[in-house]
């Protein structure tokens, strides 16, 4: 069966749902390299980015990738590539209202779970 998509999206959703988030941005970026143009896909990188961040207590990162995914996604709203795109913008905005302004978490805080909530991305058909 031929798959409408890259396989490298496909790749991207299961290391998503599993917080590999460092491996999503290198699954996204096989992508975005050969299509440039393709900003659903920068919008993605960009919040894998914002959670792997988030992974080592980069609040300032976070909160600038968060941003960015949001700029890059909301036009592609409500569905794209099946994926329901106003459900991701719904968890970046709640991300916003949670994640610090001050530039870092102490190394204590960072050794305990994520402060961003868990988001499951999946094909809707």
């Amino acid at each position: 069966m031929k798959y409408p998509y890259p396989q490298e999206f496909y790749d991207f959703l299961v290391a998503f749902n599993e917080q590999e988030f460092y491996v999503c941005h290198d699954l996204l970026e096989e992508i975005w390299l050969t299509d440039r143009s393709n900003t659903f896909v920068k919008g993605l990188l960009h919040l894998s980015v914002a959670h792997y961040h988030d992974s080592y207590g980069n609040s300032k990162g976070t909160r600038l990738m968060m941003q960015s995914a949001k700029d890059y996604l909301t036009p592609y709203m409500p569905f794209h590539w099946d994926i329901d795109v106003c459900n991701i913008i719904a968890h970046i905005e709640n991300c916003q209202s949670i994640i610090p302004h001050s530039e870092a978490r102490s190394v204590e805080k960072v050794d305990q779970q994520s402060l961003l909530p868990y988001l499951l991305i999946e094909q809707v058909n």
